[in-house]
């Protein structure tokens, strides 16, 4: 009975050690499962973070098409202005020329023909050198109208084609940093390409400059603006502290070298600031310059852990701009550049329009000159006939009296000398 006992005692003693070992590896589960749900939440809150930033991104593209929308409808408005104002000109240019020539044709004759040709002829190039410029503007604003409908087209295709490319280079770029800065400088510059600028008339790379101390500077890129205006921009990438984020193989590392990516980018704004480009002398900038980072998602995850950032390089005099950012500022900047153009354009026509018209109040002061003198010779040529032949006791009257008083000569007046009454008998003595 007593073996009985002690076996139950046994089972007992089994079952309740299973029971116990049972509840600790059901507690240590319960804390796996804790932690990993709140890694799952962590997950969450990032992709959420991420959504957030992708759908912001979208309403600042969707503003931007927006925006350039906009611009190209003034840019027609313009161009309709732009097309009513030279057919008011052409109108007003015919009305003045063909008032000018019923004013004044009825006065000329063969013998000033040539003079009036040698007038009218400068004249009559200038009329065709202004419609030239009229026709070359219009022609050159219908071409930029298609290759900005095109552009706008691509706009999208361009951005996401280099979100990808920066995406797809950034391991092989990872750990060298000279390498990373001439990839950098390369995205750059087939952005710059993109925008519709000219390179060496309205943005500037490498260019060399003194500041105030006389030290030497290279900054990237200087854009040019209308009225001698500049902004630089300079180009920083930060590939290696990201890269070791995404790799990372626990929380921990992740969110150190998070703050590792967070501390080059601030890095890269304290050095760009300390340069200070807007002392250079011979630029006109604005009290900013631009930082381009290539790198969408390395940008986004930085402002998105430190939302202070953007204010930590307004201190600083620096503006953090991104391939999709950047290339709409500069479509903006290419498409002001256009209408300052335009601007000068219309200048030059109506500077032309000037000119022209100066020369019709010339030309018709002129053709009065011509008429004075013209009269002027009519009333000297009458007062001498009136001496000569017309007028009471006239030159060939007295003559022909000595004549006949018996002065001996060798020629004769010709008949159109004579006077009338003379040449009346003479026909009669001939009858005879």
């Amino acid at each position: 009975m007593i073996w009985l006992y002690a076996l139950i005692g046994l089972l007992v003693g089994f079952a309740l050690a299973y029971l116990f070992l049972r509840t600790r590896q059901m507690r240590n589960q319960l804390s796996e499962i804790a932690t990993l749900q709140g890694q799952i939440r962590e997950r969450e809150e990032l992709i959420e973070g991420l959504r957030e930033t992708h759908l912001a991104d979208a309403r600042t593209l969707a503003t931007r098409e927006e925006q350039i929308k906009q611009l190209e409808g003034r840019i027609e408005e313009q161009a309709r202005q732009f097309e009513a104002s030279k057919e008011d000109l052409a109108r007003e240019f015919q009305l003045l020329a063909n008032k000018i020539l019923e004013d004044n044709s009825k006065k000329f004759t063969a013998q000033n023909k040539e003079g009036i040709d040698a007038v009218l002829t400068p004249l009559r190039e200038k009329i065709k050198e202004f419609e030239s410029k009229v026709e070359q503007n219009h022609r050159n604003e219908t071409e930029d109208r298609a290759k900005l409908k095109i552009e706008l087209e691509n706009l999208l295709k361009l951005n996401q084609r280099l979100s990808e490319d920066a995406q797809n280079l950034a391991t092989a770029l990872k750990g060298e940093n000279k390498t990373q800065g001439n990839w950098g400088e390369m995205i750059l510059q087939k952005i710059l390409e993109s925008s519709g600028l000219q390179r060496g008339i309205e943005y500037l790379t490498q260019a060399s400059y003194s500041d105030h101390e006389g030290r030497r500077v290279q900054p990237d890129v200087v854009i040019k603006l209308p009225e001698e205006k500049h902004i630089i921009i300079d180009s920083k990438v930060s590939l290696t502290a990201y890269e070791r984020m995404v790799n990372a193989g626990n929380e921990e590392e992740r969110s150190q070298f998070l703050q590792a990516h967070i501390q080059s980018v601030k890095s890269h704004i304290k050095g760009l600031a300390e340069k200070s480009y807007e002392a250079i002398e011979g630029l006109s900038t604005p009290d900013f310059v631009l930082l381009f980072m290539p790198i969408e998602s390395s940008f986004a995850m930085a402002i998105a852990n430190d939302q202070d950032l953007y204010n930590y390089a307004w201190e600083r005099k620096v503006v953090i701009v991104t391939p999709s950012t950047l290339l709409a500022t500069l479509r903006t900047i290419s498409s002001v550049w256009k209408q300052e153009n335009q601007h000068r354009n219309v200048l030059e026509i109506a500077r032309l329009a000037g000119t022209l018209y100066d020369k019709f109040v010339s030309f018709s002061q002129d053709m009065d000159q011509i008429e004075n003198r013209l009269n002027q010779a009519s009333s000297a040529y009458q007062s001498a006939r009136n001496k000569l032949i017309d007028g009471r006791g006239n030159m060939v009257q007295t003559a022909l009296k000595t004549k006949e008083l018996g002065v001996k000569s060798k020629k004769e007046f010709g008949d159109q000398w004579l006077p009338q009454e003379q040449d009346d008998q003479e026909s009669l003595n001939s009858a005879e």
